[in-house]
């Protein structure tokens, strides 16, 4: 597959986008431009740093620092590329830094991708590539598509890359799947549902470093779940909220920090009224699933809760629950 030559005039098309007053409010691909320009310093047609790439030392090193990432990311990525490989497509994970630590790609399409830096190692955050389907999707925190033209180095232009975040446990973006093609058959109709499976993959493996980050605690799945993303509660011993993916914490307003205080799990789904808050209405479940969890043996109940068989028959009778 020999590498297309840029479009005619399209060093000049992003210049005169990049450089308007108007533009880069009126579109997201007119501001990545201008960012390229203005706040990077970077040009459309000169080389720059196109071979950026990091030693093995230092790529080793971001690679134990997304372990987990990098684990559960693994047979999703492998998925995606079992899906998408036969149509001239490669898949890659870069950190958030844009530096591309792991990729999926046929032997054909290697020697094209390395000359383009697309590789492990290559550096495509927007401040060293312009415009790209990884580092706008950093730059941005969504998903984007940038096919073929759209890029902002003319020598960019003979891919088509398709970004979506992955967000960690803490709702912050951890890094970024990327599916690239350098096909010239690729139309825009059908990179846009490339673009959808990539964005369902990134959350997929988001709900699976999600659930293994909280691996000892109980999974809730709130409501809402897959429409911008996992909605994912982590919920302790005590029915108290101790984490939640970056959609679970938007619907139910748990803040975007590293930190989140924790909240009744039936405050967050709306039945603390039915269920009660008060100090009887704690007691009375807690003595329920004491009895649940012994089978109905009222003996290993009251062991369980620290009490006497009477003191657990006397708190039931006060409690209003049935001996039955």
């Amino acid at each position: 597959m020999k590498r297309d030559n840029p479009p005619v005039g399209h060093a000049e098309k992003v210049r005169s986008v990049a450089l308007s007053r108007s533009a880069a409010a009126q579109s997201s691909l007119a501001a990545s431009w201008a960012r390229s320009m203005k706040t990077y310093g970077l040009e459309p047609d000169t080389p720059g740093n196109a071979d950026a790439r990091l030693e093995q030392t230092e790529l080793h090193q971001r690679r134990d620092g997304l372990g987990r990432i990098l684990a559960t990311s693994a047979p999703v990525m492998d998925r995606l590329y079992a899906s998408l490989g036969l149509a001239g497509c490669s898949v890659f994970l870069s950190d958030t830094e844009g530096v591309v630590i792991d990729h999926r790609m046929a032997d054909s399409d290697g020697a094209l991708f390395r000359a383009a830096g697309l590789c492990e190692g290559g550096v495509w955050s927007e401040a060293v590539q312009g415009t790209n389907g990884i580092g706008t999707c950093i730059a941005e925190q969504r998903a984007v598509t940038i096919y073929r033209d759209q890029h902002f180095h003319d020598r960019n232009t003979v891919m088509s890359c398709m970004g979506a975040p992955v967000f960690d446990e803490h709702g912050g973006i951890a890094a970024v799947l990327d599916v690239s093609s350098c096909r010239d058959d690729l139309t825009q109709p059908f990179a846009a549902l490339i673009a959808q499976t990539v964005t369902d993959a990134a959350r997929q493996i988001e709900a699976d470093h999600f659930q293994s980050a909280f691996a000892s605690r109980r999974i809730l799945r709130g409501s809402g779940d897959g429409q911008k993303g996992a909605v994912l509660l982590a919920v302790d011993g005590d029915d108290l909220v101790v984490g939640a993916t970056r959609a679970a914490r938007a619907i139910y307003g748990l803040g975007h920090d590293n930190r989140i205080d924790p909240r009744p799990a039936g405050d967050l789904f709306g039945d603390s009224e039915q269920r009660g808050v008060g100090l009887e209405s704690a007691e009375r479940r807690e003595l329920r699933r004491a009895i649940a969890r012994a089978n109905g043996n009222m003996a290993a109940a009251a062991r369980a809760l620290g009490i006497s068989r009477a003191t657990l028959y006397r708190r039931m009778d006060q409690l209003g629950l049935s001996r039955d």
